[in-house]
């Protein structure tokens, strides 16, 4: 089996990398990564083959395809995805979520993959109104940053490559995802940091916006579910465990090390800010998958990952 992983080096997908590796020993898997701030190549060592390039450049992804050979699934991760980035500068992420995607979607139907998964996110539904059902699979796009704009761009070609040239895709939209080896810009691991120095953890607003939360291992195990299984131009949720407030996640950082909660502190909130994020996951669930590993049981870990030496 030959597959190809885009951002490859990064949070999510290097643990993808490993679990492939793993699941496919004697596969060749090469990894398409640019190598920005969010990556590090000692974490695919000998475990894949690295082509350094940007997916919005189609010679790096051809040279990529060449090392490749064979294609059999293109996975593609490589994307910029902080929201607050984004609201700073949006151009880089309409090039990389946006152009990149039609630049691998181009290079792939040339070369004829035989599955193309596409990893979204469950921001392209944009806010859940609290009473409001979940978001199923068809719900319709709302995003509001220029984050979620990015990936309801990408999907739209995504899709638009499976319906005009018969492009096999699949689509995951994965809720927020945690777990060892995440850049520290991400809400868990500043939490931690601001613990462990004696800071203030630091939440936007009243700290009552909610995530649902999907740990790494758990959204690894999805994606190689929906490469076995998935009908080409299907669509995924990926849920975690429900949805919590981010005070509550904070509250369970300062009770893992004995904190009092008088150290959680306010900041002001950032544009825009989606108060509420809820999808169905029960159409994955019937394919064999479901969460159970909640932030209060991998918190040791991500402790002791940040605690200094």
């Amino acid at each position: 089996m030959g597959v190809l992983v885009t951002g490859g080096c990064g949070f999510i997908g290097h643990h993808f990398v490993r679990a492939c590796r793993e699941a496919h020993p004697g596969g060749d898997l090469v990894v398409l990564d640019k190598l920005t701030y969010a990556a590090d190549p000692d974490r695919i060592e000998g475990l894949a083959h690295l082509v350094v390039g940007d997916v919005a450049d189609a010679a790096a992804v051809g040279a990529a395809f060449d090392r490749l050979g064979r294609v059999d699934a293109i996975v593609h991760l490589a994307a910029e995805s902080h929201v607050d980035r984004s609201i700073a500068e949006p151009a880089p992420f309409v090039r990389t979520n946006v152009l990149g995607t039609q630049t691998l979607l181009s290079v792939a139907q040339a070369r004829g993959v035989g599955l193309f998964l596409h990893v979204s996110t469950d921001e392209v539904y944009g806010s859940i109104a609290v009473g409001s059902p979940p978001a199923v699979e068809s719900s319709p796009f709302a995003p509001r940053s220029p984050y979620s704009a990015s990936k309801v761009g990408g999907e739209a070609l995504v899709a638009a490559a499976f319906h005009t040239y018969a492009l096999p895709t699949v689509i995951a939209r994965p809720t927020n995802t945690f777990g060892t080896g995440q850049f520290p810009e991400k809400l868990l691991p500043v939490l931690v940091r601001a613990a462990l120095s004696g800071a203030p953890l630091p939440l936007y607003g009243d700290g009552l916006h909610e995530r649902d939360w999907l740990h790494v291992s758990e959204l690894v195990s999805a994606l190689l579910l929906l490469l076995d299984r998935a009908e080409p131009g299907t669509v995924w949720n990926v849920a975690g465990t429900g949805p919590r407030s981010n005070r509550s996640v904070a509250e369970a950082v300062c009770a893992a090390l004995n904190l009092p909660h008088s150290r959680i502190g306010s900041v002001a909130d950032r544009p825009g800010h989606d108060r509420r994020y809820h999808i169905d996951g029960s159409r994955l669930r019937r394919l064999g998958f479901s969460a159970v590993r909640g932030i209060e049981g991998e918190l040791p870990g991500l402790i002791a990952e940040t605690r200094p030496a």
